[in-house]
């Protein structure tokens, strides 16, 4: 199973970490919704749960769940800035569609 993260992604983890200041890492998960199916989910991790896999990066630690990593493996998280316009990107290897706001996403 892997999991890779840009310097740009990493950097920008590190710096909600810091403004926390709290915090294990950051997990990057799935649920359902959307017209798609499925959905990006992030929020920090203050404990870590039995099947949580813990991926490292230049000291920043994304977590993800058993469930959510069947669908997340070879993942890519990526932080961009587009015009006025800054958010993380995820680039997905196992999505086959995505819908048309690009909120959700299937496999």
């Amino acid at each position: 199973m892997s999991v890779t993260m840009t310097p740009a992604a990493s950097e920008r983890v590190k710096s909600f970490m810091d403004n926390r200041g709290k915090g294990i890492g950051l997990r990057l998960g799935i649920k359902t919704t959307g017209c798609s199916g499925l959905a990006y989910v992030l929020e920090f991790v203050d404990d870590l749960n039995e099947d949580d896999q813990v991926f490292s990066f230049d000291d920043v630690k994304i977590i993800i769940d058993g469930k959510s990593l069947v669908y997340l493996d070879g993942i890519e998280l990526d932080f961009v800035k587009e015009g006025l316009n800054e958010g993380f990107k995820f680039t997905n290897p196992n999505a086959k569609g995505e819908c048309g706001c690009g909120e959700s996403f299937n496999v």
